[in-house]
């Protein structure tokens, strides 16, 4: 056997001890905090009398022998045609409590019908074999999806009575064919909707829609399918899911699964000696360098190496595309230099690969070929990975519930599992490492969504209208706002009024993306082959396909020779440079309306309509050992127009003077506090930092006064910065307190410094912004 054979075969150390050497591999201790997760032991619950024989034989051939009580009480609640969201923790069976109704009822009614929505492909195809398993007669599963061929299809649409698909199938191929579909629809009895958190945002009001266009079509039809959703532990789980569908909907939240233990570890990466920070000469403003720590994407690469060298069979979370592809690219090389051949067993998983390579991945991780793999969030939702040992979480993923739901991934069958958090050098990160409290303690946070925003509506309304002219009776089911959109949609001449209800006018059907990425996917192709590598969404081309730009696939580096919009593709060619790319760009603001205010003397805060222009106008290039900024280069690419919903603070310069501010100091003081106040938002909203944008200004011709804007980075808002508005003064609270605990004098990544700042984070002053912020907070109600 080899040694990498010997390494997948044998089971890893206990995680406390696996802590240990992960720790003392260390000059300092990076752990500020480990939270031990208790074992849980299981409720069992006894099978309901409606589940037949054969199906209850096929669950035990899968070693499950009862199910446990909240899988009981979810499923007895579907069955008796109430709709239900089951809201636990990972790796609690949701499945059961979903497949237990739903098969039963396909059993029992040999012509009824499932329909299973999963957010991601991977999910979808592991619910399938997970159906596929039983081995039931008659059920026929299959998924329906972008990767399914054409010549399946038919077949799928005729015979298969459990469905697979994703929102997006939905929403582009069955709604529009619904006529073909009709079958499968008239006799529909259960709507699965799983890992219904994760729709938030402009996804989630999206797919709120697409939810209501499927009742509609379902009602045509003469059916009333039952939903059933299953969500990660989420606050209100209810209400998130009443918004997401429009029906009244039961929770079930008790979590009687059996757990094992979990060590939690906070992993802070150290600061760099002063003689690894580039230098001063090679900064473009020429001022002194900030303390700079070791980077999160290094240190989980080494954590990923350390950990797959033990036998231990590992995960690890990247939030972005090229951050995964970095990370497996240094653990693999690590391995490499300590056994030839090792480091053939990690590998990176993302979107944008073609469907092949995902699936290849997903065999080989679930056969125990590879043995540590990095991946951004697409492996984070529901699927199966059997026999994981630890998660690495490079980042904190936004929101607690995505952290649980990652951490989850590890410890399945009960089995001891080591979660560790590696914070970047960002505000929130910093801040939580050193605020355990605000991640252990603190409750998961509520689902944002927003069916009602008018940039998801109209779109929304007109797709309904192509499969099927509007009636009164849809507004209602579409609602608020929906008669607003309607009448908006006649007056652009896309709906014709008649007696009968409102009519779509012209023969293309409306182009909608669900997941709001501002336009169709880049196609980037190799120059010399012709070749596909893979996709990038038109939102982020900008960014990351730029001319000059470096792009990472399988560890293989690319860099951009061209970027052509109008055909959505960029021609790369391989190259393997010394330095990476981080694109710049500018931004301007102005107020459409305000919303909600808050006088709060010399504070002003406010919720409102804004517009945002933006552009990418040049991009730096960093040398990768050092961070050392090479040069800055211009491109001319076109700008982008957004409106969207902004919460923003205004200050007298009175205040800021009795504060102490100098009027030289204002633009750094509100400067630092907007960057500071990004950093923090996602921990009272679940958001991203790079889901929300920001501006500040000495003086705002439309305040006239010093302002800080942050606002949702999509048209009509996301619900951010509603929530933002809400919690204001926790909010700030929290970003004011994450500035003046930082260990750092004049400003750092972990406190005020911006990765995503388009003006080279100058200039900042940390201290004038904590001026700023407590000039705030005495003067706002709590």
């Amino acid at each position: 056997m080899t040694i990498a054979a010997t390494l997948a075969a044998s089971p890893g150390p206990p995680p406390a001890d696996l802590l240990a050497r992960l720790r003392a591999r260390a000059d300092a201790d990076p752990v500020t905090h480990v939270e031990r997760v208790p074992a849980r032991a299981g409720e069992p619950a006894p099978w309901p009398d409606w589940a037949a024989d054969e199906l209850r034989a096929a669950f035990a051939r899968r070693g499950v022998t009862a199910p446990w009580r909240h899988q009981a009480e979810a499923a007895r609640l579907a069955y008796a045609g109430s709709h239900v969201v089951v809201a636990t923790g990972t790796a609690s069976g949701k499945s059961l409590a979903y497949q237990l109704p739903a098969l039963a009822t396909l059993l029992a009614d040999p012509r009824a019908t499932t329909l299973y929505l999963a957010p991601t492909k991977a999910l979808a195809a592991d619910q399938l074999r997970s159906v596929a398993d039983l081995e039931l007669e008659g059920v026929r599963p299959a998924c329906y999806d972008g990767d399914t061929p054409r010549a399946e299809r038919e077949w799928i649409r005729r015979h298969s009575r459990f469905v697979l698909t994703n929102p997006d199938m939905l929403h582009h191929g069955i709604l529009p064919g619904h006529a073909q579909w009709s079958g499968f629809l008239r006799r529909l009895a259960y709507v699965v909707v799983d890992e219904c958190h994760t729709y938030r945002g402009v996804f989630g009001s999206h797919v709120a829609h697409v939810l209501r266009r499927l009742r509609r079509q379902c009602a045509r039809y003469g059916r009333t399918p039952v939903f059933v959703l299953a969500s990660a532990t989420s606050g209100d789980p209810a209400a998130a899911a009443e918004r997401l569908t429009g029906l009244p909907v039961t929770a079930v939240t008790e979590d009687a699964s059996p757990r094992g233990g979990v060590t939690f570890a906070l992993w802070e990466p150290p600061l760099l000696p002063a003689a690894d920070a580039s230098s001063a000469d090679a900064r473009p403003d020429g001022a002194d360098l900030a303390p700079v720590r070791r980077s999160a994407l290094r240190e989980t690469a080494d954590l990923l190496a350390d950990t797959v060298a033990t036998g231990v069979r590992t995960l690890a979370f990247v939030r972005s595309r090229r951050g995964a592809e970095v990370v497996a690219a240094n653990a693999r090389r690590a391995l490499d230099e300590a056994v030839p051949g090792l480091g053939d067993r990690v590998a990176a998983y993302r979107a944008g690969y073609l469907r092949e390579e995902r699936r290849e991945l997903e065999r080989a991780l679930l056969r125990g070929d590879l043995l540590g793999l990095a991946s951004t969030n697409a492996l984070e939702l529901g699927v199966d990975l059997v026999g994981l040992d630890a998660v690495l979480i490079c980042g904190y993923p936004g929101t607690r519930a995505s952290l649980w739901q990652q951490a989850g991934r590890a410890g399945r069958s009960g089995q001891e599992a080591l979660a560790v958090l590696v914070a970047r050098d960002d505000p929130l990160d910093t801040y939580l490492v050193h605020h355990p409290e605000a991640v252990f303690g603190a409750p998961v946070e509520a689902t944002v969504l927003d069916p009602a925003n008018p940039y998801v509506l109209g779109p929304q309304l007109a797709c309904a209208a192509v499969e099927a002219p509007l009636t009164p009776a849809d507004l209602e089911l579409f609602g608020e706002g929906a008669k607003e959109a309607v009448d908006a949609l006649v007056e652009a001449g896309a709906l014709r009024q008649r007696p009968t209800g409102w009519y779509w006018r012209h023969r293309e059907r409306p182009e909608v993306d669900l997941r709001g990425e501002d336009g169709a996917p880049v196609c980037v192709v190799e120059s010399a082959t012709g070749r596909l590598l893979g996709t990038v969404d038109g939102g982020s081309s900008h960014f990351l396909l730029h001319p000059g730009a470096v792009y990472l696939h399988q560890g293989v580096s690319y860099v951009v020779d061209a970027l052509d919009l109008a055909d959505g593709c960029a021609l790369v060619h391989p190259e393997e440079p010394d330095w990476s790319t981080h694109a710049r760009d500018v931004t301007s603001l102005s107020v459409v309306s305000v919303r909600s205010y808050v006088d709060a003397g010399p504070v002003g805060l406010f919720l409102g309509e804004v517009d945002v222009t933006s552009q990418v106008v040049s991009y730096q290039r960093r040398r990768i050992a050092t961070g050392e900024v090479i040069d800055t280069r211009p491109l001319d690419l076109p700008t982008r127009e957004l409106r969207t919903v902004a919460v923003w603070f205004t200050l007298s310069p009175e205040s800021l003077a009795a504060a102490g501010v100098e009027p030289a100091d204002v633009p750094g003081a509100l400067h630092a506090a907007e960057h500071a106040a990004i950093g923090l938002l996602p921990l009272m909203a679940t958001c991203d930092r790079w889901d929300i944008g920001g501006l500040s200004t000495a003086v705002h011709p439309d305040t006239e006064a010093p302002t800080v804007f942050v606002y949702d980075g999509h048209p009509g808002g996301a619900g951010f910065a509603e929530r933002a508005y809400g919690t204001a003064a926790a909010w700030l609270r929290a970003t004011r307190d994450a500035i003046a605990e930082c260990g750092c004098e004049t400003g750092c990544p972990s406190c005020v410094q911006s990765p995503k700042c388009g003006n080279g984070n100058n200039p900042l002053s940390k201290p004038d912004a904590i001026r700023v912020l407590d000039v705030v907070l005495a003067n706002l109600p709590s």
